[in-house]
């Protein structure tokens, strides 16, 4: 019998965030993947989830884990920043805030206006960057468009949980881990990997070299952390304030070198 966690949400989008969260969860359902708990019931102010059931991170987990996320990336998107199919749109939401979907034919297109200025944007106005952190994201901006700042070697856009972080990472009792709660939309495969190197995932170092078993990285891919880190770092600027602007201006200071 499956066991069944249902998710509550009030508020004029709580169908639409819902229906996201569905789509990109069935989105990222793909053979070979990261386990993904299956949809149970969706109505206008509630998901009723497959629960799993946790245990402790072990290494042969991490192993199998980087494979999977390989394999979960490989499964490729039309373009940068596009929704997962049967997304409702016009955007979508990290946590709860909301996340601009795009379709750009370049990572550091989408990257720098779909991501870097449109959420520290949102970050400002809500008071979550000074107006010297806000600074750091236009001078990072317009130092990807102009290519001064390293944004890799072209790959084709990835299939992205899109927020990776340790707590949307369950070690279960079965030994596979599952991954919940996406913002998924077609990026760039590191971006997935720094989120989850974020907030300290355990076994980082086991999942990372099992995943360049499947799927080697590009040159510089450690010197690109904080790139793809002032996103999220972003996000929880806008959300949560605090020293998070701080936190993401540090980290795009550093993207630029």
């Amino acid at each position: 019998m499956v066991e069944a966690f249902r998710k509550h949400r009030t508020g004029p989008d709580a169908d639409r965030f819902f229906a996201t969260e569905a789509a990109g969860l069935d989105w990222i359902r793909v053979p070979g993947g990261p386990g993904v708990p299956a949809v149970l019931e969706l109505d206008s102010g509630s998901i009723t989830l497959e629960r799993v059931r946790e245990s402790a991170p072990t290494p042969a987990a991490a192993v199998d884990f980087g494979h999977r996320l390989a394999r979960l990336h490989a499964a490729g998107a039309p373009a940068f920043g596009v929704a997962p199919e049967g997304a409702p749109g016009p955007d979508g939401w990290i946590g709860d805030l909301p996340m601009p979907y795009a379709r750009r034919a370049t990572f550091a297109e989408f990257w720098a206006m779909d991501r870097i200025a449109a959420t520290a944007r949102m970050a400002r106005d809500r008071g979550g960057l000074t107006a010297a952190e806000a600074a750091q994201a236009d001078a990072t901006v317009a130092g990807i468009l102009e290519g001064s700042v390293d944004v890799g070697v072209p790959e084709p856009p990835a299939r992205l949980h899109g927020d990776l972080w340790s707590g949307n990472v369950l070690w279960a009792a079965d030994g596979r881990v599952w991954v919940i709660d996406p913002a998924a939309h077609g990026g760039h495969r590191e971006s997935d990997l720094a989120m989850l190197a974020l907030f300290g995932a355990p076994q980082l170092e086991r999942i990372i070299g099992a995943y360049e078993e499947v799927a080697p990285l590009a040159e510089g891919w450690r010197e690109r952390v904080p790139l793809h880190q002032a996103w999220p770092l972003l996000v929880h600027a806008a959300l949560f304030g605090g020293g998070y602007g701080t936190s993401a201006a540090g980290a795009l200071r550093r993207a630029r070198g």
